[in-house]
């Protein structure tokens, strides 16, 4: 155990036997980077059918929020059914993993039933056409100077770029920062380029209307300006910054679908649903403030769950203001229904808890963590967790999950067995 003013520990095994005797408990859990590598190419990615059981023996108590998409050609229900069988057997057996995708759009039981509450026919019908847009501009781009790349090459990094996912489609830049991993200036030019293009996109919304359905979510990123746009991680040298660019609907922020997830939990258990049976999180409150006291207001604490965030993209860099003052861009597409979830246990008077889980052994460069650092500067663990967090961050990581992937998916197979034990 580390002791710092709130303690980080590598070691969650206290935790288990914790959380194994929690009756009121709900996981929150982001995809991507915790019970799955990250990867270049996310038609690769693979689910451990363990997993997908210990999941489904934690129904009830578990929730996934993410960014990604359960449906599509590259939704995570398609690595589901081929680790466990047919779409059929998945549906039958509740299989599929139950919570929000695409930031809080795209709503799914473990059946395998999509509901996206709150969008318009009109937006999902923008969204279908802009995968081949932005398919057909960058191909254009990527011809033209200083990228002059042959067709065929291409081909084969937009086959792996363009993301078609239905509610979310997104530039991924990893094959790209693969490609030009011995020329940093042509990768850092298509962040910026690729930046551009979704900018275009929203222009093109616009004009159709849509002004105020969407916005560009960078990942990971600097956290938001003073207008509230996130601030894209410009590559240096050889680390990637800003690989994900997505095109979301306004509202799919991840900390307002920790209220449309606790809402459900409520309604589900009393029959009441304390912000109403269809609230959603294009209705929720736009700042974090506002979400903690909705919750307050509303939400009765004697049937408020413990709550677990896990999550694995947090970002902090040191900055300097205007003035010449220092200060730090903390982002990360996980930080803010992280926080959240330590913020409602204050509210709430729970021990709710933050797991961090080290995604940097991936195929996707990221900070990560220094575990040998850590254990042996427990009163100064901050170069450890360079990039990640910092001494001033308002979030602490509870349990650091070092292993990466591999260690967080062995603790929740024990943590599911450990509750069907109990």
């Amino acid at each position: 155990m580390i002791v710092t003013e709130t303690a980080y520990s590598l070691d969650p095994t206290s935790l288990l036997d914790s959380l194994a005797g929690t009756d009121d408990l709900l996981i929150i859990q982001d995809l991507d980077g915790v019970c799955m590598a990250l990867v270049r190419d996310p038609l690769t990615r693979t689910l451990d059918a363990a997993y997908l059981q210990a999941a489904r023996e934690l129904d009830g108590h578990f929730q996934v929020l993410t960014n990604g998409e359960h449906i599509g050609s590259r939704g995570v229900n398609g690595l589901v059914e081929r680790a466990m069988g047919s779409a059929r057997h998945c549906q039958e057996q509740g299989l599929y993993l139950p919570g929000l995708a695409a930031g809080g759009v795209q709503l799914q039981d473990r059946h395998g039933r999509i509901a996206h509450p709150g969008v318009s026919t009109e937006e999902l019908a923008f969204l279908d056409a802009a995968p081949a847009w932005l398919n057909e501009s960058l191909k254009e781009l990527l011809r033209q100077a200083p990228y002059h790349l042959a067709d065929r090459d291409i081909e084969r990094l937009l086959a792996s770029s363009v993301l078609d996912n239905p509610v979310s489609p997104t530039l991924n830049l990893n094959a790209f920062h693969h490609h030009w991993h011995d020329h940093p200036a042509l990768y850092a030019r298509i962040q910026v380029d690729g930046a551009g293009l979704l900018g275009q996109l929203l222009d093109r919304a616009a004009a159709q209307g849509l002004a105020q359905s969407f916005f560009v979510h960078y990942a990971p990123n600097l956290g938001r300006d003073a207008e509230g746009h996130e601030r894209l991680r410009p590559a240096q040298g050889t680390a990637a910054g800003t690989t994900d660019l997505q095109l979301m609907l306004r509202g799919a922020v991840k900390e307002a679908g920790v209220l449309v997830i606790l809402n459900r939990y409520y309604g589900q258990r009393t029959g009441t649903f304390p912000l109403g049976e269809d609230f959603n999180v294009r209705q929720a409150p736009a700042s974090l403030d506002a979400l903690l006291q909705l919750a307050v207001e509303r939400f009765d604490p004697r049937g408020m769950p413990r709550l677990v965030g896990v999550g694995d993209t947090l970002t902090s860099s040191p900055a300097t203001t205007d003035a010449g003052d220092s200060t730090w861009l903390r982002g990360g597409s996980d930080r803010g229904f992280l926080t959240l979830v330590q913020e409602l246990g204050k509210a709430f008077a729970q021990d709710n808890r933050v797991l961090y889980v080290d995604s940097s052994q991936g195929e996707v460069q990221r900070p990560g963590v220094n575990a040998a650092y850590l254990r042996d500067h427990p009163r100064d663990p901050w170069s450890a967790l360079d990039g990640i967090t910092d001494a001033r961050d308002p979030l602490r990581l509870n349990i650091i999950f070092a292993g990466g992937p591999r260690q967080y998916l062995a603790f929740f197979r024990e943590l599911a067995k450990a509750r069907q034990r109990g």
